[in-house]
């Protein structure tokens, strides 16, 4: 595979589509042993990666092959749970006679979809601290961002569930930019919106939104309306005054938080507890290494499932690796512990996660709208990725058609934009590009 195909990959504005939103030309641009399709999925109610996977299977082994040449990979593994059923029939009689890639069933647990747990599954070794799947020789890209490779052409859509107190779950494929209250009235969402939340993303790890508007990114890949009186919104919109407050008032330091952390299983050494000790006594002697703090995956398992006494050690513990990362806290690349040889015996199986979060009523299917969503307007941000804000090409009043490129980072780490319809450019800021149909 010729370099010049990472050039494609950057042309056209691909990125991590699990998330994190990493260019993934610059991904892709170095040496690895194995490169792993990310199809675990793991976060409750969201029905994407599963039915792309078996939708659009061909191509996702396309971009895992290409992939795999571009960084001369020897084998690939595409990762997913036997659930998803339709997936791993199709996917098993695609690879069949393929000797260099491999269909790995996992643990339908929370959190498998986290790189440095999908990595040790595959290749039994633990990615170190501040450190990145390649120090092990392996590279983990999503679904999407795989199937994005094999088409070859710029991301103008997004893939993504709306689910939650709708009357109709879908999976829509929607043009980047498309007003999330779009979608959400073609499920059949509330009318009174001022009674209910929105979740972006997955419950775990997703964010409240406040706006209804708010418009789909290269990113997206959910979006849950809850009532505002549901456990987990009062929860995630608890404020962070009165989290630090009740840390210092009721934190019993039963370490339920360490024990189940995922991260502090795999042996690098995550220690909410002694972060909310910290916190709670007011003395940065007592939150234990750097390593206990920088190592969080903010995965929220701890605040969400562990405490037993409905704390965020998960928040706390984020807010004070910020701080330390701001500061320039740095750790050498090491694994401090071993394994915990009760790993399997701790995961935390994906049934019991939906019912102790209070979402059994909402865990329904949402099939994917193979059609592509239509919508007359859609603003377009600026920042879907990690790197650099893009800066616009286009100027307002400019007539624009779907695929044209809008707003480029040039040689900067960041992603290309591209127009997801055709129209004319009505606005600009600093924040988006705003295209009538």
């Amino acid at each position: 595979m010729p370099k010049d195909y990472l050039e494609k990959i950057k042309n056209n504005g691909i990125v991590g589509a699990g998330g994190a939103g990493f260019p993934t030309h610059v991904k892709l641009d170095c040496k690895a042993d194995v490169v792993i399709i990310n199809g675990a999925e793991c976060e409750p109610l969201l029905r994407v990666d599963q039915q792309l996977m078996k939708i659009y299977s061909e191509d996702l082994i396309i971009g895992l092959r290409i992939a795999m040449d571009l960084t001369g990979a020897t084998k690939g593994v595409i990762c997913l749970k036997a659930k998803y059923k339709g997936a791993v029939i199709k996917l098993d009689k695609l690879t069949k006679n393929e000797k260099s890639i491999e269909i790995k069933i996992i643990d339908d647990f929370y959190p498998a979809g986290d790189e440095q747990q999908l990595v040790y599954e595959v290749t039994n070794k633990v990615v170190p601290l501040m450190g990145l799947p390649l120090d092990v020789g392996a590279v983990v890209i999503n679904v999407y961002t795989a199937i994005q490779i094999a088409k070859n052409k710029p991301v103008t859509e997004r893939v993504i569930t709306v689910t939650g107190a709708v009357k109709q779950p879908q999976t829509f494929i929607a043009p980047i930019g498309t007003p999330f209250i779009e979608l959400i009235n073609e499920c059949g969402g509330p009318s009174d919106l001022e009674n209910f939340k929105l979740n972006v993303g997955g419950p775990m790890m997703g964010y409240i939104e406040n706006d209804w508007n708010a418009p789909v990114t290269k990113t997206s890949g959910g979006i849950i309306i809850l009532p505002i009186d549901h456990s987990l919104i009062v929860k995630k919109t608890r404020k962070t005054k009165t989290d630090l407050k009740l840390t210092k008032a009721i934190c019993c330091q039963c370490s339920f938080c360490t024990d189940m952390c995922p991260r502090n299983i795999l042996g690098m050494n995550t220690q909410p507890h002694k972060v909310m000790r910290g916190l709670a006594n007011e003395d940065p002697h007592t939150l234990g290494s750097i390593s206990n703090v920088v190592s969080c995956c903010d995965c929220r398992l701890c605040s969400l499932y562990a405490c037993p006494m409905d704390l965020d050690p998960g928040k706390i513990t984020n807010l004070v690796k910020q701080s330390l990362l701001k500061k320039g806290a740095k750790t050498e690349k090491s694994v401090p512990y071993e394994v915990d040889i009760l790993r399997d015996s701790k995961k935390v199986p994906t049934k019991r996660l939906i019912a102790r979060l209070d979402l059994l009523d909402y865990n329904l299917d949402a099939p994917l709208n193979e059609d592509i969503f239509e919508t007359n307007s859609v603003k377009i941000l600026l920042k879907q990725h990690i790197g650099v804000v893009a800066t616009p090409i286009v100027k307002k009043g400019d007539d624009v058609s779907k695929g044209m490129l809008i707003a480029t980072c040039k040689d900067s780490l960041g992603s290309n934009i591209h127009s997801s319809i055709s129209g004319n450019v009505k606005d600009i800021n600093e924040l988006h590009i705003e295209i009538h149909a």
